[in-house]
């Protein structure tokens, strides 16, 4: 069966975040994950304590080397790892909680510095949408206009009651105050499936209502419980029901369905890091959860954007 999907030049019906790489830079480039070491306002009290219910004690930088490493000397670990799989180029990524709650003139330094880092192509820098000054804001204009930056911001999901039940710290009108402010910016928002509460409408609404804004990529995550976090214990409880492989592939191709075809997919499923896994077992084969999805979307003749 002929791939109807034009952003791409293998099997894949989605828009890649390696076939966009692949065609800005002419070659492989893969990000390499950093801890600077920050801390979140959803920790430290400034909106609330304890984090979002899923997140572990690394806030989400679980795959990042040693915090306790120089910024120079972590890339050089993860670049040391990342080589034993790929050749090519890098860009630095700063995603271990909220990496714009700092004043600017220190995060202006890291930044810079990062850029000068062998091989580096670009910057990823990962935040909260309430974590937007306004000289941090400018900060990120005038590095976007030196080199490929893309800020990620966690969303997780519009719907507000389900902020609140994971203790996300903000609801989505602060989130889209802090979108806004960041336009002109290629920005990857980030969408969690499967969320305590949410039934198939709700996780599809999620995916319509992030592909109207138009971003410049959408990284997809299945909630997985993972050890040290608060979910922990309600999954234990029985407060918390996984979707099954069977489900998520679904929902899923649905939603890649239902947004615009020219934005990048950054992630199509999430994973914890080996060893800190609780549920659902089956994130730990993310190879499997690709190929599920890229199966579906065959079998039924479909691509992202189809119904857009």
């Amino acid at each position: 069966m002929i791939n109807p999907y034009r952003f791409s030049d293998t099997n894949k019906r989605y828009y890649t975040v390696d076939y966009f790489f692949r065609n800005k830079f002419g070659c492989k480039v893969y990000k390499v994950p950093l801890d600077a070491g920050f801390t979140c306002p959803n920790i430290d009290g400034r909106c609330s304590y304890g984090g979002c219910t899923y997140c572990s004690g690394r806030g989400s930088g679980d795959f990042a080397a040693d915090n306790r490493l120089s910024i120079e000397e972590q890339y050089a670990a993860g670049r040391k790892m990342m080589s034993e799989k790929w050749q090519g180029k890098c860009i630095p990524y700063f995603q271990a909680h909220t990496n714009t709650y700092a004043p600017e003139p220190v995060l202006r330094k890291l930044f810079c510095s990062a850029l000068s880092l062998p091989d580096a192509v670009g910057l990823s820098i990962a935040t909260r949408a309430d974590c937007l000054e306004d000289d941090v804001v400018a900060l990120l204009h005038e590095i976007s206009r030196r080199t490929f930056l893309t800020v990620e911001l966690g969303l997780q999901t519009v719907h507000d009651d389900t902020a609140r039940r994971i203790n996300r710290g903000h609801d989505f009108e602060a989130f889209l105050r802090g979108y806004e402010k960041l336009k002109g910016i290629d920005v990857c928002i980030h969408l969690i499936n499967g969320l305590p509460g949410e039934d198939y409408d709700m996780m599809l609404k999620n995916a319509t209502t992030v592909g109207a804004l138009h971003p410049w990529g959408i990284k997809f995550h299945v909630l997985y419980i993972q050890k040290g976090t608060r979910m922990e214990k309600e999954y234990a409880d029985g407060d918390i029901t996984l979707p099954t492989l069977e489900e998520y592939t679904r929902i899923i191709c649905d939603q890649l369905e239902r947004i615009p075809e020219d934005i990048v997919i950054g992630r199509i499923c999430g994973d914890a890091p080996q060893g800190e896994l609780i549920a659902p077992a089956w994130s730990r084969k993310k190879l499997v959860v690709m190929n599920e999805i890229d199966k579906a979307l065959t079998k039924r003749d479909s691509y992202q954007g189809k119904f857009v």
